[in-house]
């Protein structure tokens, strides 16, 4: 219940009452709340206030709104660090998560003049095109393109890029070892083809993680693209 004898506001303990039942799974995933009647007879507060606190919760993506239904539990977001820490499978799997890959495409080309930049390599020079899309819980989570001269890892084709984590092949076979990462987040729409892939509508909100991976005498062998679905994963960010 709320405690009117309190310094915290009503509209405050409201919200921490919400969080809480999220976070005990008391009201779990996919489940329909409370009308804000009911909170507010409940709770003995207005209507209004217990819409602002849900407004705030909907906002955040801990709770959904369906028109004419009513407020829905959201499902919980994967919570997972910079790739430049550790791999998006590894984190996965340690937290549990059994990880589905797809390889969709292996493939030899020129690149372009923003790619080639990136791995800093003349336009004479082939790259290797890798693109992976990654599922947990029979849901497409994120699509990964990989971008690796061919010269510093002949033959990747015949690797087995499904079942071993890429960093783990350039190491082992190539001796390519990260020393350090530049890496840009931002949030993008998605296009067609990564709606269709990702099984979601076209210009749903992506989070597009790009990275240069460089080795210790500061030449870069690989550039990756990743782009997750915002409504599944958040990055948790460390400086």
């Amino acid at each position: 219940m709320l405690n009117r004898e309190s310094a915290k506001p009503l509209h405050m303990q409201m919200e921490e009452l919400i969080r809480e039942k999220l976070a005990t799974g008391a009201w779990s995933p996919d489940t329909l709340i409370p009308s804000e009647n009911e909170l507010s007879s409940e709770y003995g507060i207005s209507r209004m206030t217990v819409r602002n606190v849900i407004t705030k919760l909907v906002q955040e993506g801990l709770l959904f709104r369906i028109p004419g239904k009513g407020t829905f539990v959201s499902e919980q977001k994967i919570e997972a660090k910079s790739l430049s820490y550790e791999g998006i499978r590894e984190q996965l799997e340690r937290l549990g998560y059994e990880v589905y890959t797809q390889l969709l495409d292996v493939r030899k080309s020129k690149g372009n003049k923003i790619i080639r930049g990136q791995l800093k390599i003349d336009s004479n020079k082939q790259i290797y095109i890798v693109r992976r899309l990654r599922a947990v819980k029979g849901q497409p989570l994120s699509l990964h393109t990989s971008y690796i001269p061919v010269n510093l890892a002949p033959q990747l084709e015949k690797q087995n890029l499904v079942n071993d984590q890429l960093c783990y092949i350039l190491s082992k076979s190539y001796n390519l070892n990260r020393d350090r990462v530049f890496e840009e987040l931002e949030s993008v729409a998605a296009t067609q083809e990564e709606a269709e892939l990702l099984e979601i509508p076209l210009g749903h909100p992506l989070l597009l993680l790009q990275d240069t991976i460089v080795d210790q005498n500061g030449v870069p062998f690989e550039y990756a693209k990743v782009v997750f679905r915002g409504d599944k994963l958040k990055l948790k960010l460390e400086f």
